[in-house]
């Protein structure tokens, strides 16, 4: 299916609601014969025009338009039209193709609109099911406290571990392998113990508040327990963590996490971990290159509570090859049944960088939707859903959603996924988000690989300096106030 626009200045919505209905779109260099599978989008001078040749047949709109026209907005919206028509495909969140929908519902309500205004806006203006704008609404509500938490000063710190057991086939991020690696994990700690120390002092040079750890990766827990040890050690360091509000570590693969490493986390001050089955099916574990199995991660489960943890969370995705309803049913079921104190349910993307793509794999065919749907059976053992957020090329445009048991609200996710405050990253891999008052936001990189992180590590130190920059110009340094 190729995608042909003439005559509009920019094209980029228009292809992305075309891609609601055919994820696997390319763009045409030319105008597609008349034989083939197409969808094409044209602006005139007195005229707009959208039309699409497809397995499901074949049809066109036109419609005159004025100076006074949103040109943009109604391509777009003749566009979902008529491939909702002939495709008979309703997209849940409608022709939206923004990832944070709660944080658009929280702006529009700053901007002074009302509910019924908000009404109009989502469920009229982009054709968003009430059932996803009552579930934003609810998010955005049970938010509230935690948007409350931040100020201008407040930053978190992400620090990054990007090695794995494996490579699971959905998986995009940039992560070595232990097999492929283990020369490189002892001199990459080093670099990172750093970088821990440099970014602790920017924070006590600027007066800012740090509010949350996150230690992701990969699989932190892939490195030995005595790197874990040095790098946790350093982290208790370099922070003040008994002001931290929240400190989490991901444990999230149960082949290279044991009793040791879990108690390693809970010694050194973490205050919340996450295991991530992903499924509860030994075939679908298998199918996605994971190598243990479902009893492995109710083992680890087991031990994180025998050493401790008291704030787990558990990741499931909806969609997985070779899953079905009535499989991701009985994994949610089985979560569920160990009471952690979150549970996050992704809906599966199909990433460019992640193996089902390069390998050329088939969107699966499972009804996604009907996977999530039961969710909605966590709200009977008293999870709430606190975050949401959607990304390029998820299944049948759907979302990534938090729940949490009360008082167990994932700070660090909110933060970040409602960019609520700065984000500094730590590690290979990593995005520095700055963040000012007002909204305004930069970024700042960190090399991708772990190998041009430790060969290069002295160009860190060089990155960080626009960290001072920022804060020099957004922000008195001089005082708590706001410059």
């Amino acid at each position: 299916m190729e995608f042909f626009a003439r005559g509009l200045s920019s094209t980029y919505e228009a292809e992305h609601v075309a891609r609601l209905f055919f994820p696997r779109l390319t763009m045409a260099k030319r105008r597609p014969g008349k034989s083939s599978e197409a969808v094409w989008v044209t602006q005139t001078k007195q005229w707009l025009w959208c039309a699409v040749r497809c397995p499901q047949g074949k049809a066109f709109q036109k419609q005159r338009y004025t100076s006074e026209t949103d040109v943009e907005y109604e391509v777009c919206r003749m566009l979902f039209s008529l491939l909702r028509d002939v495709t008979g495909n309703t997209p849940l969140w409608g022709m939206l193709t923004g990832v944070r929908p709660v944080r658009l519902l929280h702006d529009l309500r700053k901007k002074g609109m009302s509910d019924e205004q908000l009404d109009d806006f989502f469920l009229r203006r982009h054709f968003v099911l009430p059932e996803k704008l009552a579930l934003a609404k609810e998010i955005e509500q049970n938010q509230a406290p935690v948007r409350a938490m931040t100020t201008p000063r407040s930053v978190s710190v992400y620090i990054s571990i990007p090695f794995c057991p494996s490579r699971c086939s959905y998986c995009s991020f940039v992560s070595r392998t232990t097999e492929q690696s283990r020369a490189l994990m002892e001199p990459y700690v080093d670099c990172l113990l750093l970088e821990i120390a440099q970014t602790a002092k920017l924070i006590e040079t600027l007066h800012l508040k740090l509010e949350t750890i996150y230690i992701g990766g990969g699989t932190p827990t892939a490195i030995t327990a005595a790197q874990l040890r040095r790098v946790m050690q350093a982290v208790k360091d370099q922070f003040d963590l008994s002001k931290v509000r929240e400190y989490t570590v991901e444990a999230g693969r149960p082949d290279c996490t044991d009793e040791e490493k879990l108690g390693i986390i809970y010694e050194l001050g973490a205050t919340r971990i996450s295991i991530n089955p992903q499924t509860l099916s030994d075939r679908v574990l298998a199918a996605i290159g994971r190598r243990h199995t479902a009893q492995d991660i109710l083992d680890c489960f087991a031990a994180a509570r025998r050493v401790g943890h008291r704030n787990i969370n558990m990741d499931l995705i909806a969609g997985l090859p070779q899953d079905t309803v009535k499989g991701f049913e009985e994994s949610l079921r089985g979560v569920a049944a160990l009471q952690p104190e979150n549970i996050t349910v992704h809906t599966l993307t199909m990433k460019r960088a992640s193996n089902l793509v390069i390998d050329g794999a088939e969107s699966p065919e499972a009804d996604v939707a009907r996977m999530l749907e039961a969710c909605a059976a966590l709200a009977e053992q008293d999870y709430a859903p606190y975050y949401l957020y959607r990304q390029k090329g998820t299944l049948q445009n759907l979302e990534n959603t938090g729940y949490c048991k009360p008082g167990f609200t994932g700070l660090y996710n909110v933060f970040i996924m409602e960019e609520l405050h700065t984000i500094l990253s730590v590690g290979a891999g990593g995005s520095t988000k700055l963040v000012a008052p007002g909204g305004h936001i930069e970024r700042i990189f960190n090399f991708k690989y772990p190998t041009e992180y430790v060969n290069d590590f002295a160009r860190i130190t060089e990155k960080k300096e626009g960290v001072n920059a920022f804060y020099g110009k957004y922000f008195n340094l001089d005082s708590e106030t706001v410059g």
